[in-house]
Parts: C-alpha cells; sequence; structure tokens
C-alpha cells in the first residue's frame, strides 16, 4: 500500500501539518489515538499523534515538529512522496464522556492532538475551554480552528508576544478562580504534563495526560515505552497514551527520556551532516 503525502502545510519554523493517505488507519480511528509511521525502509519507527482524519477519503492529519532525525526528514518530504508505512490506529481512546466543564492544554505540536477531543467532548454537551502555551507567537499552533469547537480559548507565551505572558498554568489559575472544572487533560512536554496534574491534584479534578514515551513496535512487546502508573508498570503503546495525570511518575518517565538524548543528538548531527554534503 501506498502512503502518499496529500497535503503538507508549514505552521511554524521546522513544524508542518500533513494529511497521509492511510485508509486502514482510519477505519477504527478514535479520539487519543496514535499511528506510528517508518519515513524509509531502513529508517526508525516513530509515534505521532493525530490531528484529524477523514474516513470517507482515508487520510489521517498529523503535525510533526522536526526535534530528530527522523521528524527532520519526515517535514522534508513533499506532496506526492509516500512513507514507507504507518501503522495505526494504536493506544486506548481518550476517557471521554459528559463531564461538564473541560479544560483542554495544548503544549507545543500537542495541540494538535486535543482538537478531535475537543470535537467529541463538545458532541456529548461539555463546555469545553481550550488552552494553548507556546514559547513564542510564531509557535502558536491550530488557534483558529480551535476556537470553532471549543467555547473558549486562552494563549499563554513564555514571552508574552501572543495572550497571556506565562506559562498555561497561570491561565489554568485564572481559570479555575472563575468557575468549577469537572475534567482537564493536557498533552505536550512532560514537565508542563507535571506541572498541570500538581496543580489540579488537590482540586480533585480528574486529569488526563498523553505520554508520547519512546516506543519502537507500538504493540507492547519491546517494553521500551514502559511507564509507572500508580505504583504499576504500564505500557503506553497499549495501555495509553492517556493516564490519570495524579498516578503518574513523571520523575521516572524523565529519566528515561534522558537516556536517549546522546543517540537522538548524533543522529541529528550525522542527518545534518548528510544534508549539508548533498
Amino acid at each position: 500500500m501506498s502512503y502518499k503525502i496529500i497535503d503538507k502545510v508549514e505552521l511554524a519554523p521546522n513544524t508542518v501539518m500533513m494529511q497521509v493517505h492511510a485508509p486502514l488507519a482510519t477505519r477504527k480511528m478514535q479520539p487519543g489515538q496514535f499511528i506510528i509511521v517508518r519515513v524509509t525502509p531502513n529508517g526508525e519507527r516513530i509515534p505521532l499523534s493525530i490531528s484529524g482524519w477523514d474516513m470517507n477519503k482515508g487520510t489521517v492529519r498529523i503535525i510533526v515538529q522536526a526535534v530528530g532525525r527522523t521528524s527532520a526528514e519526515l517535514i522534508n518530504l513533499r506532496v506526492g512522496d509516500s512513507l514507507t508505512d504507518v501503522v495505526g490506529p494504536l493506544g486506548q481512546p481518550s476517557h471521554l464522556d459528559k463531564y461538564g466543564t473541560c479544560v483542554l492544554i495544548g503544549g507545543g505540536y500537542g495541540t494538535g492532538a486535543i482538537i478531535p477531543i475537543a470535537k467529541d467532548l463538545k458532541a456529548r454537551g461539555n463546555k469545553v475551554i481550550g488552552i494553548i502555551g507556546a514559547r513564542t507567537k510564531e509557535l502558536v499552533l491550530m488557534e483558529n480552528e480551535l476556537r470553532t469547537i471549543c467555547d473558549k480559548v486562552e494563549v499563554s507565551t513564555n514571552d508574552g508576544s501572543q495572550g497571556v505572558k506565562g506559562l498555561v498554568t497561570d491561565v489554568l489559575t485564572e481559570i479555575l478562580k472563575q468557575e468549577p472544572v469537572h475534567m482537564v487533560t493536557a498533552i505536550g512536554p512532560v514537565p508542563m504534563m507535571k506541572a498541570v496534574s500538581e496543580m489540579t491534584r488537590p482540586l480533585n479534578i480528574k486529569t488526563y495526560v498523553s505520554l508520547n514515551a519512546i516506543m519502537v513496535d507500538g504493540t507492547g512487546m519491546c517494553g521500551s515505552c514502559r511507564v509507572e502508573v500508580g505504583g504499576t508498570t504500564k505500557f503506553a503503546c497499549i495501555d495509553g497514551p492517556d493516564f490519570d495525570g495524579h498516578q503518574v511518575n513523571f520523575g521516572e518517565l524523565v529519566n528515561r527520556q534522558k537516556m536517549y538524548i546522546p543517540y537522538e543528538k548524533k543522529a541529528m548531527e550525522l542527518h545534518l551532516c548528510k544534508e549539508k554534503n548533498l
């Protein structure tokens, strides 16, 4: 099967949105699930969150930021190019119900993943508030689309170039002062998800985080994506990626991710050298 890139849009520096033809993946796709792709026959497999899909067209929409060698290779592909593999849907769907007021927080390219969740929660009759966090205004993603779904959307940037100057937790603090919140979902950098979970824990607000741990096969065989949740070992690929944020051992998760940083850095350096010599 040909997993052809149907559309590609640059959202921010080193960040693109792609529509990929993968009809088998769309048949049973649900909010919160993900796919694993391979760019080249000898390349590594990387997990990618889904920001939307079209069952009639057989396409999935992904947002990719170049943070390593494979993601850099992926964003350099053009419309008409094909991926070697697209496997999915993988993982468990998000925990969606009629909660009341829901706050969905997206950090960086994690913002794309909250869009299908927001649509589903809104269809169930919830009030949905979106928070987008970024370092600067050029990195604020998917704001316009999120505003068409949510009852309200707030933006925070570290440098104050758009919205509130500060972190998503600063915005969440103000929202919690204004009205009762019944559910929070946070998707993005681990420090952000940890901070959100620590804020909501004493308030006993149901909080979910999406753990994009290191993955290889996506079926629980390799064990590379294991995380500690509630004192028990879980596999992000089959038990998640969504987990109760109040039960996640974020310290252990951060330590495991740090193990791979030197290898990722070396692979990226080799990729940049290869591009320079082309």
